[in-house]
């Protein structure tokens, strides 16, 4: 007996929440549904593809080549159906979208708003990390990555450039003193990224003309919460400018340093593997950000 769609994907669903639990709560489905999908499916296959403990989930070696194959067949499956949909000029179905949390709030959300509104038929999914994600494990269809690209299976659309700046409130200034050099940034306080270390490059020359590494007076593992910091006057701190276009223009925070500061900025991609279709929904989705980003939230 074949196994059917439903219980691929299932497995697949499985295999990337790390739990059946998890794989129920996406599916809509009851965990011992779940369960019994996957014994279903390991009886017709005559393997077993999962083993199973109390505490995790692994897959065995022929979970893991059939794993491949069901991606694969769910992903043509997938790509049909646009097709059918694409026939009528009706951009339909899920889109995954992949971005670093400030990026997401910073950038993506102010202008959602107007592609659903462009295009009600496509549903969105938004995902957030730090870290850069498998795009294919989580079937992502569209990543933002910010920086070098490290990825060589991966095709990029450049959406532009964000610069990087020191900022701090006025108030943290006036209580402590505006630095006028760059050795006097050691008698402020520094803020910077616990765990993202090579964000705690400066765009700043020392003396010896290395760049200035800093070490964090005071560190937080997001963007976002490092910009609500220096806003509220807890010391200088050094962002992308898609992050501080606001706070920037209403004087919340000012420039510090600019004499000394390097033009220095970061390349923001839209990415996806090499091998995926390009979907319509996908495309169009990339063709909104360049056509929105540039020049408000990004430099061309």
């Amino acid at each position: 007996m074949k196994s059917t769609l439903e219980e691929q994907q299932a497995f697949v669903t499985v295999v990337d929440s790390g739990s059946i639990t998890g794989a129920a709560e996406r599916l809509s489905m009851t965990v011992s549904g779940v369960s019994r999908t996957l014994n279903r499916l390991e009886q017709k296959l005559g393997a077993t593809l999962l083993r199973r403990t109390t505490r995790h989930l692994e897959l065995t070696e022929e979970g893991e080549t059939f794993l491949g194959h069901c991606r694969h067949i769910l992903t043509a499956v997938e790509e049909a159906e646009e097709a059918m949909l694409d026939r009528h000029n009706q951009p339909q179905g899920k889109l995954r979208i992949n971005a670093a949390p400030s990026f997401m709030q910073f950038v993506i959300v102010p202008v959602i708003g107007e592609f659903r509104a462009r295009y009600p038929g496509i549903t969105l999914e938004l995902d957030t990390h730090d870290r850069f994600v498998d795009l294919l494990e989580q079937r992502v269809d569209l990543a933002i990555r910010i920086g070098k690209l490290e990825d060589s299976s991966l095709h990029a659309r450049l959406l532009g450039y964000s610069p990087l700046r020191l900022l701090a409130s006025p108030a943290y200034l006036k209580r402590h003193g505006t630095p006028q050099s760059i050795n006097d940034l050691q008698q402020h306080s520094l803020l910077g990224f616990s765990q993202l270390d090579h964000l705690n490059r400066w765009p700043l020359c020392r003396a010896d003309g290395k760049p200035l590494h800093i070490t964090p007076t005071l560190a937080a593992s997001s963007g976002s919460t490092l910009l609500e910091l220096a806003i509220a006057g807890e010391g200088i701190v050094c962002l992308a400018d898609f992050m501080t276009i606001t706070p920037r223009h209403n004087g919340t925070l000012v420039e510090v340093l600019p004499d000394c500061t390097e033009i220095q900025t970061q390349a923001v991609n839209a990415v996806y593997y090499r091998q995926t279709t390009l979907s319509q929904r996908t495309r169009l989705f990339m063709e909104f950000l360049v056509e929105r980003l540039p020049g408000k939230y990004l430099q061309g």
